[in-house]
């Protein structure tokens, strides 16, 4: 069971019995106004920032040595999603063969303490049991609930010093996975409350955290955005998210910014394609359901949230992409859908949807 901790006081409570830390930050820890705290927090820490913002394997595995030359007994990932997934990594692997390929090796839990920062307010995954990294070139999902970490605190201090397109990126992507949390397949009683309590709160606070960038905001957006990720967690993405990767390589646009471009063209396709629904719960649950979340985003029915998101999005200055090659684009976009993702979607998507939808995405 994972302990959430509000505050950064609760670091040292947090390391009681680890006799050397490796701590797995980004460039953003060394600008950080919670960095003395760090200091204090009275036991030996080793530094690992080797590692790109897309993680590589080979990363994980100058990670993993690092761990072990040192002898550490602790992990503390502090920084945004790619921080976490490394960190996430080096606790699965540090225990494996070193003479295989850690991914090809059975995942099992190495109970190492695993301790996580969050320093955006967005992908939730210091509450989730996944992690990316690259292989090879091609992107390798991780997942096992041993490395969701064992606490996670939220500091929302961290917040302050985001610029602000990332603040945008990363609140948008916590509001489109409690949305698409809530519509998946795979939802249960308990992640559409977390999805509830997500969407609820970023609606409310969303403007004032992007614009007024006050404390209480920051800490609202922190709490909510990790909220969703404990839902993720639980039910996994859908479609939007599927559709936004390839958008994110192929044009330069950050995650968080290219699914919330994906997400009201594909739920407006979905009210659209009721008859195509594959969620055992039927139509008319999930009608109920795509009208839940507009009433939590103060609208009275699903076209009308999709209109406020794209109002939204329109009023923080997030464009759509623009294709110099567009018929080209469109097909590398459409080839690149993981179909896994697309079977937690509540409706069928096939490959003439895919394409179609694309060529409302893209310009």
């Amino acid at each position: 069971m994972q302990t959430i901790c509000h505050g950064i006081s609760f670091l040292k409570k947090a390391l009681d019995g680890s006799t050397k830390v490796l701590l797995v930050c980004d460039s953003s820890f060394f600008c950080l106004n919670i960095r003395n705290e760090i200091e204090k927090m009275g036991v030996p820490y080793v530094i690992f920032d080797q590692f790109t913002s897309n993680p590589l394997y080979e990363d994980v595995c100058k990670g993993v040595d690092l761990f072990q030359i040192t002898k550490c007994d602790a992990l503390l990932a502090i920084g945004g999603g790619s921080c976490m997934d490394v960190a996430k990594c080096i606790k699965l692997y540090c225990k494996m063969e070193r003479n295989k390929l850690y991914l090809h090796q059975e995942y099992r839990d190495t109970g190492v303490k695993l301790i996580a920062i969050p320093t955006t307010a967005g992908t939730g995954s210091e509450s989730t049991r996944y992690a990316v990294i690259y292989y090879d070139g091609k992107k390798q999902s991780v997942t096992h609930d041993s490395i969701i970490p064992d606490v996670a605190i939220l500091e929302p201090k961290v917040l302050k010093t985001l610029p602000l397109y990332q603040k945008k990126c990363t609140m948008l992507d916590a509001l489109c996975q409690g949305i698409e949390s809530w519509w998946s397949v795979n939802s249960t009683d308990e992640s559409k409350e977390l999805s509830k309590k997500a969407v609820e709160t970023i609606m409310h606070w969303w403007h004032e955290y992007i614009f007024g960038n006050t404390d209480i905001s920051a800490e609202r957006i922190m709490y909510a955005a990790n909220m969703a990720g404990q839902a993720i967690c639980i039910t996994q993405t859908t479609a939007p998210h599927a559709f936004s990767y390839k958008l994110t390589s192929l044009y330069k646009i950050p995650h968080g910014h290219a699914v919330a471009i994906c997400l009201p063209i594909i739920w407006n396709f979905m009210i659209n394609n009721m008859n195509k629904c594959i969620d055992v719960r039927g139509s008319n649950y999930l009608n109920a359901v795509f009208n839940d979340i507009a009433s939590t985003m103060g609208c009275d029915n699903s076209m009308q949230a999709i209109n406020k998101f794209r109002r939204i999005m329109k009023e923080m200055e997030m464009p759509y992409p623009i294709s110099d090659n567009l018929s080209s684009d469109i097909d590398i976009l459409s080839s690149s859908v993981n179909p896994i993702r697309l079977k937690n979607n509540p409706v069928k998507l096939d490959d003439m949807s895919i394409r179609i939808l694309y060529e409302q995405i893209v310009k």
